[in-house]
């Protein structure tokens, strides 16, 4: 039987965001995908996805973007962003920009869907955290904004996991995705040798990861951050 929830998934146009959002797909779900562009978006035609042209930098609009859609049962908060710019140089504006798209609007779609789904006594959150914001990064501000993630995944699943939402989050290592280009060389050779299977993960394995959470994961699995990167941040 096709699944009949609605699932909005930020990001979802490219990378880790268009493979979570062909899973959800498939399984007949509705998604909505919200992004600042569908030029090069294969699914936009397809009559189960919704396309809301937005740039989650402008955090103030969230609340009526949020609030013009159908009730949604799944977030996926995937939309990020990541600068690499030089912590001693780093331009006032892409700070700004990273914290509102990393992390102040996840907040905001949280804090305007979340009243709806604590009355239909269910949701499912999943944010698209990192490695980085365990271990650190060169991109201060980067690191700073998925850590702050993984502690908001934390503090909502606290605030709403007792009316039926179960939130968590995925940290992955680096992912073969268009992000990858602005890691330096040197970095990503490190990284590598660290990984057991020396190389980096697919968009895919994120994707089934967050799926997996955002739809059979029990409800025991709350407040959680899942590690995906073999061996470069063993625990």
């Amino acid at each position: 039987m096709p699944d009949k929830r609605h699932v909005l998934i930020t990001g979802g146009n490219r990378g880790i965001g268009l493979e979570t959002t062909r899973m959800f797909v498939e399984t007949g779900c509705t998604v909505t995908v919200v992004a600042r562009n569908f030029r090069a978006f294969p699914l936009k035609t397809d009559p189960q996805v919704r396309c809301v042209e937005y740039d989650l930098e402008n955090t103030t609009g969230i609340p009526e973007m949020a609030g013009s859609l159908p009730h949604v049962d799944i977030l996926i908060n995937n939309a990020g962003v990541m600068y690499s710019v030089p912590w001693d140089s780093y331009p006032d504006e892409k700070k700004q920009s990273m914290l509102n798209i990393n992390l102040e609007a996840p907040v905001a779609l949280i804090q305007a869907l979340a009243p709806a789904m604590i009355e239909n006594g269910y949701g499912r959150i999943v944010n698209n955290a990192s490695i980085a914001g365990h271990i650190g990064h060169p991109d201060i501000w980067y690191g700073i904004t998925k850590a702050g993630l993984i502690n908001l995944t934390r503090s909502f699943a606290r605030i709403l996991g007792p009316h039926g939402i179960v939130i968590n989050a995925v940290a992955a290592g680096p992912v073969e995705t268009d992000m990858l280009a602005v890691i330096p060389e040197e970095r990503k050779k490190a990284i590598r040798n660290m990984v057991y299977t020396g190389r980096f993960a697919r968009a895919d394995e994120v994707a089934k990861a967050m799926f997996w959470l955002a739809t059979e994961c029990p409800e025991y699995i709350n407040g959680t951050c899942i590690d995906i990167n073999n061996g470069a941040f063993p625990r």
